[in-house]
């Protein structure tokens, strides 16, 4: 299977720039490892917040 990696180019470089200040030429000169790695995790980690724990939050940060 074959992809073409210039279509992915303009939407990484612009999340390179908007989600981490990065210019074009440290856009450029990153691996995409170092991309992956300054976007952090692709996919979630942890449990997760229960009913429970988001009620207890609530109560200890109301929004009023």
């Amino acid at each position: 299977m074959t992809r073409a990696f210039s279509p992915g180019v303009p939407p990484l470089a612009a999340l390179a720039a908007q989600a981490l200040g990065w210019t074009p030429e440290a856009f450029w000169n990153a691996t995409p490892a170092e991309l992956a790695a300054a976007l952090g995790p692709t996919s979630p980690t942890g449990d997760g917040v229960d009913r429970s724990d988001l009620d207890s939050l609530m109560e200890q940060y109301p929004d009023a």
